[in-house]
């Protein structure tokens, strides 16, 4: 899992498009700067925040406004899957537009997965196409895995036309390599031997990259102090399975950031129920 350019982040160009359903323009294939297609769906703003002006020719043209939310799933999550529509939804709710995406080695998208090494280059591709799309606000949520990916991203993008304008983690890790709870150890065996590689692609209908990391990408904790004066929010539930509450604590102290210890909420957006979400979306529309 090679982590080339991490000190002079390249933005991928998504100026050219493939629809993948003809009749439906809001779900494309988007081409990243290391040339893997990934499917992303942009659902669209309510009417109110949108701009119509006429032109010379007398032609109507809307342009988009408002706050565009671009969604990073977590580990063996797609576009598709449940709680992903569930929390697109509910930021839709919300006012925003949305942006959902599958990770490469995920869904419908090219690749395999690097669990959360050059899978920044996914999201910097939906964060660009948000932009391109006329959204003058994009801010970032992630989960589990795609929670650090948000955090490196914000971070290595920060002051770049690729920036955005708030972050949102939640559930993610703060340090690489941890292993101190079973489904972490289980997740390992999935990531580092052949069988359990298998596993991932029949099972969990996820294809993992059987290379290694080298170099080691910025972990999260150390991308948290990166970020500001970007608003960043951490949120955590007390009984993740994953990963403890040292996690959340770590990557909150690391700098400017609000943190937010759920009760009762277990790990990432399976576990997140609707009145979070919906306080998640206010968050990021108001930030």
């Amino acid at each position: 899992m090679s982590s080339e350019g991490e000190s002079r982040f390249h933005m991928v160009d998504v100026s050219s498009l493939t629809s993948v359903h003809p009749c439906d323009p809001r779900r494309v294939m988007l081409r990243t700067d290391d040339g893997v297609r990934i499917e992303a769906v942009y659902e669209p703003p309510a009417a109110s925040v949108t701009e119509t002006a006429v032109t010379g020719t007398g032609v109507a043209e809307t342009a988009v406004t408002g706050t565009a939310v671009v969604v990073a799933h977590g580990f063996t999550g797609s576009a598709d899957r449940p709680a992903v529509r569930r929390a697109a939804r509910a930021f839709a709710e919300r006012g925003a537009a949305v942006v959902t995406f599958s990770f490469r080695g995920h869904g419908g998208s090219g690749g395999r997965s690097t669990v959360g090494d050059r899978e920044v280059l996914d999201l910097s591709a939906a964060v660009r196409w948000a932009r391109e799309l006329g959204h003058a606000r994009v801010v970032t949520v992630g989960f589990s895995m795609g929670g650090s990916v948000v955090l490196r991203h914000a971070a290595l993008e920060r002051g770049t036309e690729g920036r955005v304008d708030a972050v949102a983690a939640v559930s993610a890790p703060a340090r690489w390599y941890y292993r101190g709870t079973a489904p972490m150890r289980r997740l390992h065996w999935v990531v580092t031997r052949p069988a359990g590689r298998m596993v991932g692609r029949y099972g969990l209908r996820t294809r993992i990259d059987r290379r290694t990391w080298d170099p080691v990408p910025l972990s999260p904790v150390e991308a948290v102090p990166l970020i500001a004066p970007v608003p960043l929010l951490i949120v955590h539930g007390d009984r993740d399975a994953y990963f403890p509450l040292d996690h959340p604590r770590m990557l909150a102290g690391a700098g400017d950031a609000e943190l937010w210890l759920e009760p009762g909420m277990g790990h990432a957006e399976n576990a997140a129920d609707e009145e979070l979400l919906a306080r998640l979306g206010d968050w990021l529309t108001r930030r």
